[in-house]
């Protein structure tokens, strides 16, 4: 697959990435993940994200990413593309993005770096140095301490063809509308703050209608129904599941720092596909938060 067959493949439909399962000692449970995907695959997704910031990628030994992204690609292969997070520093990323292309995946999100005391011309030249290190296609995700502007963007546009994707998970409107007006269709354009569902109909209205789905991992249903209904406008059904689900569901995720990953392996549990616990630093859900989720779950009805 080429950059711009996965550009395509990026435009439109839900994205989702999934949680990397883990055994009771906190090692890579490849049973576990394989059944995972094979549940998931057939809902709909556009696209998995393999050992991305929900799959716990800043906690994974190099050794674990190269069989979870071979996990991934190998069970996958007839009915999902699988891109891979990459991240660290620029020499870590290039060795994780040269060995994801190695193990057949089909594009790369590129994370923040480690490193918090950066010019964001050194960031650019950071996501400049990854790109051209592979010949997969390459989202770019702006969040934290990666906030590249619109003039930056379109000079890696120039110097990277397949640089294809850009994700915000920044939440600034002005920075997306400046980007999204100055480069126009060189990028596919994610919605990717934390709960994306909450954001979807706002980024719809500014020409960024795909987003990536957290929830996907434990309610595919729900999350391709709500999909459905933010792409027809169906703002009763939108509604509806944001009241019902996801604003109480955000009182919980939003009690401790870190829960964005914890609360979406706790539902995993919930709906029957258990990826164990999170790791450090990462801590789990208490048991009363995991049975008020559970009830919320429990009213979204079979998945």
């Amino acid at each position: 697959m080429n950059p711009q067959e996965l550009k395509s493949i990026l435009s439109a439909g839900l994205l989702s990435f999934p949680v990397t399962d883990f055994n009771a000692q906190g090692d890579f449970n490849r049973a576990g993940y394989i059944k995972r995907l094979e549940w998931l695959a057939p809902y709909g997704a556009s696209a998995l994200f393999a050992a991305g910031g929900t799959g716990e990628f800043f906690s994974l030994a190099a050794s674990e990413y190269s069989e979870i992204i071979k996990t991934a690609v190998d069970t996958c292969a007839t009915s999902v593309p699988i891109l891979a997070g990459v991240g660290g520093s620029t020499r870590q990323a290039i060795e994780y993005a040269q060995e994801a292309e190695r193990l057949g995946a089909k594009g790369l999100l590129l994370l923040p770096h480690y490193l918090t005391e950066a010019s964001q011309d050194g960031v650019a030249d950071h996501v400049e140095a990854v790109c051209k290190s592979v010949n997969i296609g390459v989202v770019v995700y702006n969040r934290n301490v990666c906030r590249l502007n619109a003039t930056l963007l379109e000079r890696l546009a120039e110097r990277c063809p397949n640089l294809i994707g850009y994700k915000d998970g920044l939440g600034d409107i002005e920075l997306m509308v400046s980007i999204r007006r100055r480069l126009g269709d060189r990028f596919s354009y994610l919605g990717g703050l934390p709960t994306a569902e909450v954001y979807a109909a706002a980024y719809k209205a500014l020409g960024v209608p795909v987003y990536s789905s957290a929830v996907f991992n434990f309610i595919p249903k729900t999350a391709m129904d709500f999909y459905h209904a933010i792409a027809r406008e169906d703002h009763a059904t939108v509604g509806k599941i944001i009241d019902d689900f996801f604003l109480p569901y955000l009182d919980i995720r939003n009690r401790k720092a870190g829960y964005a990953v914890s609360i979406v392996k706790a539902g995993a549990k919930i709906a029957g596909y258990d990826a164990g616990p999170v790791r450090a630093p990462l801590t789990d859900l208490t048991r009363e938060e995991y049975e008020m989720l559970a009830a919320l779950i429990d009213k979204q009805g079979a998945q």
